[in-house]
């Protein structure tokens, strides 16, 4: 016999939010506006036993699960209607250990708590691009950022996680502890179960050096040409990558050019300081710039240039792939497609995926695209629902356009709901292991509102 909302109430300590409670509608919205959804229950998880209990409740009552943590899940993954959602928001606490340099993060923190939390101390692992982006959903994806090349992955550098499996087991996944789970976890998404918290190893990482470039449109193909000769064979050092962006309302741009459309180069030099300046030569020369912002500035504060663009309840959909070599007919469907950017909020980034990255074999973690050079993400962002298809249409398009020159799969993080078909590319060798793991840990796919990857044989 299954149990109640209200037996459920009665076993937890955390908050258990249904329609009747006041804070419900707060409770469920997550950062994509286009998900307007309606749970069962929303159990706000503060420990690992109330994870325990929201996931025996939802597995013995037969209910979809979703699982909530920085909520920036592109196809609103982290809710349902009618289900069970555990929400981890509340799970946000830190601990940094400076002489070991590690760092403990609970699975509701974002990369905002993590990077507040290292930066005491002059350290910092490898995050993503937006601080509300969550610790859980980023790294369980793979983890690319700004300090991928320099220190890989943010999975290249997790230690160990703390899980609750489908069975409402606490499990630690370490590379002594369950190893085939810690081997999924590392890039597998959320199949798995519940990540309660992650260890991390970091980096001494303070201040970085930091140069934003706007480059008129007819620079574009060289902006991307000089990108990929230059990336190989580049510091790993450098987290740079070329966008499109419409320009936003920023001191530094000149007035008169706000709203236009430009190319665009975010440039992040994390060796010596006193080589940044030095580090931003090859950016300058390549083209004349409409307006730049160059200089140091804390690693926090860089990983939170972006936020503005995104705030929670913006509508959103994206697409990514996976680039090898970014060859000649790329660069031209990318004139084609980058320069019709709709939105301020919307853009193309091209992320380096190479140095530290591909040291790292393919095997060794379920991330399989470790000969990849870039990460494309293709991302539209809007307030208004009037303009949902022509928006969607603008990434599909142009994703469509590029994908003949692209590899089959992309990272799973930059895939949106209608992406769930290209999971086996996404895996590429590693799918029938993941597969397989799936079918140890979660054999009756509880964990399924994600990239889902079928525990059937």
């Amino acid at each position: 016999m299954s149990t109640t909302v209200e037996e459920l109430r009665e076993q937890v300590r955390a908050p258990v939010v249904t329609s009747d409670d006041p804070g419900y509608d707060e409770a469920r919205t997550v950062h994509n506006g286009m998900f307007d959804r309606h749970p069962l229950v929303i159990v706000r998880a503060e420990q690992a036993a109330d994870v325990v209990a929201a996931v025996n409740f939802a597995r013995d009552a037969g209910h979809d699960l979703s699982i909530k943590g920085g909520g920036h899940s592109a196809p609103g993954f982290g809710t349902n209607d009618g289900g069970v959602v555990i929400d981890l928001s509340l799970m946000r606490a830190v601990h940094v250990d400076p002489n070991s340099r590690t760092a403990r993060a609970g699975a509701g923190a974002t990369w905002g708590d993590f990077n507040y939390a290292t930066h005491a101390y002059g350290l910092a692992t490898t995050g993503g691009i937006v601080s509300t982006t969550g610790v859980a959903g980023l790294t369980l994806g793979g983890g690319i950022g700004y300090l991928s090349r320099a220190y890989g992955l943010t999975i290249d550098n997790l230690l160990s996680a703390d899980v609750v499996t489908a069975d409402g087991q606490i499990r630690t996944a370490s590379p002594t502890e369950n190893e085939d789970l810690f081997w999924a976890l590392r890039g597998g998404g959320g199949n798995f179960g519940v990540v309660t918290s992650f260890e991390f190893r970091l980096h001494p990482v303070d201040k970085v050096y930091v140069g934003l470039f706007f480059y008129e449109l007819e620079y574009a193909g060289a902006l991307l040409r000089f990108f990929r000769d230059f990336i190989p064979i580049a510091s790993a050092a450098y987290g740079a990558f070329p966008a499109f962006q419409i320009a936003p309302p920023l001191e530094f741009i000149p007035a008169d050019r706000h709203g236009d459309t430009f190319c665009a180069a975010i440039v992040h030099w994390a060796g010596p300081l006193d080589k940044g300046e030095e580090a931003m030569g090859p950016f300058r020369d390549l083209a004349p710039r409409v307006a730049e912002m160059v200089g140091p500035m804390p690693y926090p504060a860089l990983n939170t240039a972006f936020d503005g663009l995104f705030p929670k309840g913006i509508r959103s959909y994206w697409k990514g792939s996976f680039v090898t070599e970014l060859t000649d007919a790329a660069i031209e469907q990318h004139l084609v497609y980058g320069p019709k950017v709709p939105e301020v909020s919307a853009t193309m980034h091209m992320y380096p995926i190479n140095g530290a990255c591909h040291r790292v074999p393919a095997e060794d973690t379920a991330f399989a695209y470790r000969n990849a050079t870039f990460a494309t993400v293709i991302l539209a962002s809007w307030h208004d629902p009037a303009v949902d298809a022509e928006r969607i249409q603008w990434v599909r398009d142009y994703y469509n356009a590029t994908a003949p020159y692209s590899e089959p799969g992309g990272y799973i993080n930059f895939m949106d709901d209608d992406d769930r078909s290209r999971v086996h590319d996404n895996y590429r060798g590693n799918f029938q292991r993941l597969a397989d793991t799936k079918r140890a840990y979660d054999p009756d796919n509880l964990f399924h509102f994600n990239q889902n990857i079928s525990p059937s044989p």
